[in-house]
C-alpha cells in the first residue's frame, strides 16, 4: 500500500508541473474583476477534476494491484449493492452544487449591464469591425493592418500576425463599459479574452456585455464566429488609457467628426481631390484583397487594373460598390462608406494603374452617388 501511494503522490507532481509548464495555454488572468473570477473558477473546477480523476484512478489502480489474478483473489458475488448506489448518487450531486454555486455568481455578475458610463455600440461586418461611441458624435470602422505580404508568406510574419488594426477601440480604465453588439450582414462574435468578454453579434440583434479595465494597456483578440471567406482577418484591439488621455482622444474624434460632416455637404469637388481622397479610402478598405497595385489575388480577388467593371458604365461600378456581389468576396460598402468616399474612390480607380485615360467617363461626384443610392 505504502508503494502505492508513492507512485500516486509522483504522479500529482508531474502533473501539477505540467500543469505550469503549459501556463501560456491556460486562461489569461485578465485585467477585470470578472477575468479574474472567470479565471479563479476555472482553476477551482480544474483541480476538482483533477481530484475526482486521483480517486477514481487510484481505485482503480489499486483494485488493480491487489485483486489481480497471480494473488489468488477471490472475486466478489454479489450483483447489487444499496450503499454503493446511494454514494455514487450523492457525491457527484454534492460536486454539482460545489461547482454550480461559485459560477452561478460569476455568470450573475457577468450578465449585470445596469448603470453603465459609456455605451458603445459594436457592429461586426465582413470582416471588420464598426464602432459607435453613443451620444459622442464618433463612429469609426477598425480594419486589419495586417500586411498582405506577410498573409502570402512574402514576408516574415510579426509578433503581432493578423492581431492588428488601424483603428483600435479606445477605452478608459476604471470605467463600467457596456457593449452594444450587433452585425449588419452575418454572424460574428467579438472576443477580448484578458477582459473576458465573448458576445455574438447577430443581424437584427442587440448583445449586451460590461467591462471596467483595472490597467492600461493594448488587449487582443479576433471574431470566433465563422463569418466567411476572410474570417481569420477581423482581429479586435482595446487600447485602455487614463480619463484624461481618453478625453483628449474623444475631443480630437469629435472634431474630425464634424470635420467630415462638413465635408459631407462639399459639392464641388475637383478630380485631384477626388483622387487624393479615393487613394486613401483605397488603401483602407480595398487594397487588402485587390492590392495596392491594383493586380487583385484571383480568382478569389479580381484584378481591378484592366478590369472591365472598372472601365465600363458608372452606374454598374457604383451598384457593385454599394450592394456587393453575390456568390463572391465583394461585400457591400454602402453603408460602410458615404457618397464621398465612394465617389472618390471610384474616380480613384479608374484613374491610376492601366486604367487611366482609358476609362469613360473617369470621374464621378458624389450628388450621383447619392442619386443612384437613393434608387438602389
Amino acid at each position: 500500500m505504502k508503494r502505492i501511494s508513492q507512485i500516486i503522490c509522483l504522479a500529482l507532481l508531474a502533473l501539477s508541473g505540467g500543469v505550469f509548464a503549459l501556463q501560456p495555454y491556460n486562461l489569461p488572468r485578465g485585467v477585470t474583476d470578472i477575468s479574474q473570477s472567470v479565471y479563479g473558477l476555472h482553476m477551482f473546477a480544474f483541480w476538482v477534476c483533477v481530484g475526482i480523476g486521483v480517486v477514481v484512478f487510484g481505485v482503480m489502480l489499486w483494485s488493480i494491484y491487489f485483486h489481480r489474478k497471480s494473488r489468488n483473489y477471490k472475486p466478489a458475488t454479489f450483483y447489487h449493492s444499496t450503499k454503493l448506489e446511494i454514494v455514487w448518487t450523492v457525491i457527484p450531486i454534492i460536486i454539482l452544487v460545489v461547482l454550480a454555486t461559485p459560477g452561478t455568481k460569476v455568470l450573475i455578475d457577468m450578465y449585470d449591464v445596469g448603470e453603465p458610463e459609456l455605451d458603445v455600440k459594436i457592429t461586426g461586418y465582413q470582416w471588420k469591425w464598426r464602432y459607435e461611441y453613443m451620444d459622442k458624435n464618433v463612429d469609426y470602422f477598425s480594419n486589419l493592418q495586417t500586411p498582405r505580404d506577410q498573409i502570402i508568406n512574402k514576408e516574415a510574419k510579426g509578433e503581432t500576425y493578423l492581431l492588428e488594426v488601424d483603428e483600435p477601440l479606445v477605452l478608459p480604465v476604471n470605467t463600467r463599459v457596456r457593449f452594444l453588439v450587433t452585425a449588419a450582414d452575418v454572424l460574428h462574435s467579438w472576443w477580448v479574452p484578458e477582459l473576458s468578454v465573448k458576445k455574438d453579434a447577430i443581424p437584427g440583434f442587440i448583445n449586451e456585455a460590461w467591462t471596467i479595465i483595472k490597467e492600461e494597456g493594448t488587449y487582443r483578440g479576433q471574431c470566433t464566429e465563422l463569418c466567411g471567406a476572410d474570417h481569420a482577418f477581423m482581429p479586435v484591439v482595446v487600447r485602455a488609457v487614463d480619463q484624461q488621455t481618453f478625453d483628449n482622444w474623444l475631443a480630437e474624434r469629435q472634431q474630425e467628426s464634424e470635420q467630415a460632416e462638413a465635408l459631407a455637404a462639399k459639392t464641388d469637388w475637383t478630380k485631384e481631390e477626388l483622387m487624393e481622397r479615393g487613394e486613401q479610402v483605397y488603401a483602407i478598405n480595398c487594397a487588402s484583397c485587390h492590392q495596392l497595385t491594383g493586380k487583385g489575388v484571383p480568382p478569389t480577388f479580381p484584378a481591378l487594373d484592366g478590369s472591365a467593371v472598372v472601365l465600363g458604365p458608372l452606374d454598374e461600378q457604383v451598384n457593385i460598390l454599394l450592394n456587393g456581389r453575390q456568390g463572391t468576396a465583394m461585400a457591400a460598402f454602402g453603408r460602410i462608406l458615404n457618397d464621398n468616399d465612394i465617389a472618390a474612390v471610384i474616380t480613384y480607380t479608374r484613374n491610376v494603374w492601366g486604367n487611366k485615360d482609358q476609362s469613360s467617363p473617369d470621374t464621378l461626384l458624389p450628388q450621383e452617388v447619392s442619386a443612384q443610392r437613393g434608387g438602389s
